[in-house]
């Protein structure tokens, strides 16, 4: 049996499927994350924290090339996201950065589509879990940094004081 290696995909699920879908892939036994944060959320009655997926619509999984049908067979997984032409493929750099960050205390990102957005600044970050990666400041530039995950097509949103920013020339 020759082995295969194993890279991260993204994969859309039905909407609010995402836990779900998550739950019966790593029943599976294939190596599925859906990330979550903690989120604080309104009833009439009552507040109330809850894990939330961060990506809408997105999980994430971790396959050789002979288990994506196993995954697509898998009720409530529409498709790979497909970048190019070809399932795109997740560096596991930008896995382990996510992960990082969600694992701080009051870790907080907002993820907004890239689509729409213009190019301004290029900055470097000089401190804490996304130190010595690179980023766009855009719309209120003096607290946030929009990382892009290139093969998500996602931006992230994460909030820094603007002293931990260096521009890049």
């Amino acid at each position: 049996m020759i082995h295969q290696e194993k890279k991260w995909y993204a994969i859309y699920t039905k909407p609010r499927w995402e836990k779900k879908v998550d739950g019966v892939l790593l029943r599976k036994e294939i190596d599925s994350w859906c990330p979550l944060q903690k989120v604080e959320r309104q009833w009439s009655d009552r507040k109330k924290i809850i894990e939330d997926p961060l990506f809408k619509s997105y999980v994430f999984v971790r396959i050789g090339e002979a288990e994506r049908v196993k995954v697509l067979m898998t009720d409530g997984v529409l498709n790979f996201v497909h970048y190019l032409g070809k399932p795109a493929v997740i560096k596991d750099d930008e896995i382990a950065m996510i992960k990082k960050y969600l694992s701080e205390e009051d870790a907080k990102i907002e993820i907004i589509s890239s689509e729409g957005f213009k190019e301004n600044t290029k900055v470097k970050v000089n401190h804490g879990v996304f130190m010595d990666n690179d980023g766009i400041v855009l719309r209120g530039g003096k607290k946030k940094i929009y990382v892009q995950l290139q093969s998500l097509g996602q931006v992230m949103v994460v909030e820094f004081p603007a002293e931990y920013l260096t521009p890049i020339k």
